[in-house]
């Protein structure tokens, strides 16, 4: 295929502006899926996503369109490759859907290296979000050609002429350029197309920089032989491995000798092909596509995202690869049964082999066996995991309300990291502590700026700067604890601002904090997976509002039991829950109520006797810990 004719790009837009049902109008278009066969969401493949209207994992699918207009000259604004070329000529489109939610970014990272440009779209209802900044900021980064869309323009509210001048000034360009779609009527989409080859430069076969042996000079080499960079996987219980590929020089097919040059493992190619949007075989994938390669391979730990798959005859460096994600939030998971435990291990070694975002590793606790302490993105990110988990691997989950990570100086100079809130140390061991902070953008109508501001205060922001935004809109950049987004920060903002507010964010740098570990203890007995790390000046409304939430859903047991909230060396908040009255008289018949009386008294010695001999396990069923790990 001439790379001429290839045109590699993405679609990106805050959480919600429509990106979905924008590729399901291009894949009807180009009819790369029948009328017939069509459905909502159709590169969404997950039922995780379908659920809940949100993309998750980026999915690539290529479409054929014939470009329906003569390209534009020099002189008529755009200036892209396509000029001049004839109507009719057809052009090979290769479109990667990528996820909004600011959790899954590094999904929409990876996605940007394997394309010249994308597609910002913002909702014409809605207009520039948070997020819709952060992932146009990722774009230019990476170099990539942007397409202003304004889409949603057969919506009743939709705001067109504000939202167009909003990316114009956004972007620095004439309002002309910015293009108007409707990903639910279709309308403007085959003009969309038209203008992603007119803009959209074609891929351009990489030279490689090269030093000297001595390394005092470097220079710029051009190959033909295979080099290709990894921007995603899956696996496949009958074929192992398979890499989605952007082929940045020659060509692959099947039966080639293959080589992961990080891993430095070989391996020859079983099949190549690509997304249309099912796998499909091709004879060959070359330099400019996108496509699939099935490597055989069953090992874990061999593929790895960024890495460069090329041909054994290729001795030029690697392909510079992607930035490994940095987790932000932890959890423990464990089997609610310890005959689990390698199901779990398998379980989370395959979803690492379809999203190399979190990371796992073996712990085990006291109360709770052997588990995984697991890093994530993000509380979405934790969430869509364990339900993952849960629904693909059939496996009854205790998962541990989520934590940081905190630096820790201890009172003889050492200085520790600490992933878990359980091995938080005690107290009276504690010099000073850091946690990281994050510095977030919130755009909001100005109707709505006095709450916000007291919930930022709430929650220990500080605020840096505010700035007018568009028509009738504020941006507020603020530094906040990364503890305190993980309070229900979201959920408040969407709250009281009717939903019309939007978040976005980065981590940033560490920073001392007054913090201290909470246990909550049930029946005398810590649970790990309640324990948290709070900060001192909430300590007491936490432990309170922890203790009683868990009295509340907790089922009952068969003897009364205290829950209570312990830091600081003492006990702070507690609770009781009454045991269940299973006094059985049933069988008695005659006599006088004394006869029943003894028994009964007979039956509580007995359960007192139980507590005490530790026969009387307190049973804590696995939706409570889902129940405390979600906020209400």
């Amino acid at each position: 295929m001439n790379p001429q004719f290839i045109r590699n790009f993405s679609i990106i837009a805050h959480i919600d502006h429509g990106k979905s049902t924008l590729a399901d109008r291009m894949l009807e278009v180009t009819n790369t899926i029948e009328k017939r066969k069509m459905q909502e969401q159709v590169l969404d493949s997950m039922e995780l996503e379908r659920e809940r209207g949100i993309t998750i994992k980026m999915q690539p699918v290529r479409m054929k369109f014939k470009k329906p207009t003569a390209g534009k000259t020099a002189d008529g604004g755009f200036g892209g490759q396509a000029a001049g070329v004839p109507a009719g000529q057809e052009f090979i489109l290769n479109l990667i859907d990528t996820p909004g939610h600011i959790d899954f970014s590094y999904e929409v990272s990876r996605a940007l290296k394997a394309v010249e440009g994308s597609i910002l779209l913002v909702d014409a209802t809605q207009g520039v979000q948070a997020q819709t900044l952060t992932t146009l900021n990722m774009a230019r980064e990476s170099g990539l050609k942007i397409i202003p869309v304004v889409s949603k323009i057969d919506s009743p509210l939709a705001r067109v002429p504000e939202v167009v001048k909003e990316i114009a000034e956004l972007l620095g360009c004439d309002e002309s350029e910015v293009l108007k779609v409707s990903g639910k009527t279709g309308e403007g989409v085959s003009d969309l197309l038209d203008q992603v080859i007119e803009r959209v430069p074609a891929p351009v076969a990489p030279l490689v920089i090269v030093e000297s042996p001595d390394g005092k000079s470097i220079k710029e080499v051009a190959t033909n032989d295979f080099r290709s960079i990894v921007f995603d996987f899956q696996y496949s219980n009958h074929k192992g491995v398979i890499v989605y590929v952007r082929v940045m020089n020659g060509q692959v097919k099947r039966h080639d000798q293959l080589l992961f040059k990080i891993s430095d493992e070989k391996f020859q190619s079983l099949e190549v092909g690509i997304f249309a949007p099912d796998d499909t075989p091709m004879e060959t994938l070359s330099a400019g596509e996108i496509g699939y390669i099935v490597t055989g391979i069953k090992q874990p730990g061999i593929a790895s995202v960024g890495d460069t798959v090329a041909s054994v005859r290729d001795t030029l460096p690697p392909l510079a690869g992607y930035m490994t994600p940095r987790p932000v939030v932890w959890a423990s998971i464990y089997p609610e049964s310890q005959d689990d435990f390698n199901a779990l291990r398998m379980a989370l070694g395959r979803l690492r082999l379809s999203d190399s975002s979190f990371t796992h590793e073996e712990e085990s606790s006291g109360t709770l066996g052997r588990g995984f302490r697991c890093g994530f993105l993000g509380m979405l990110h934790l969430e869509i995991i364990t339900e993952r988990l849960r629904r693909e691997f059939t496996l009854n989950l205790v998962v541990t309300i989520p934590s940081i990570t905190y630096e820790v100086e201890l009172e003889n100079g050492t200085r520790k990291t600490i992933y878990s809130p359980a091995l938080f140390p005690d107290d009276h061991e504690v010099k000073r502590v850091f946690e990281p902070l994050v510095n977030m953008k919130i755009i909001t109508p100005p109707a709505y700026l006095g709450v916000i501001m007291q919930a930022v205060f709430d929650h220990e922001g500080e605020v840096t700067s505010t700035d007018n935004f568009g028509d009738n809109r504020t941006t507020l950049s603020l530094v906040m604890p990364l503890r305190e987004l993980m309070r229900n920060f979201f959920d408040e903002m969407k709250s009281i601002s009717s939903g019309f507010a939007s978040i976005s964010y980065e981590i940033a740098e560490m920073r001392e904090a007054d913090v201290a570990r909470l246990d909550i203890l049930v029946a005398d007995e810590p649970v790990v997976a309640f324990t948290r790390v709070v900060s001192r000046k909430r300590l007491e409304e936490e432990a309170k509002a922890t203790t009683e939430k868990l009295a509340r859903i907790l089922p009952k047991q068969m003897f009364t039991l205290k829950i209570q909230g312990k830091a600081l060396g003492r006990i702070i908040a507690s609770e009781t829950l009454t045991g269940m009255q299973k006094n059985v008289t049933q069988h008695m018949y005659g006599g006088d109520r004394t006869r029943k009386m003894k028994l009964w008294e007979k039956q509580k010695e007995g359960k007192k006797k139980m507590k005490e001999l530790g026969r009387g396990n307190v049973n804590i069923p696995q939706d409570v810990f889902v129940k405390m790990m979600r906020s209400e």
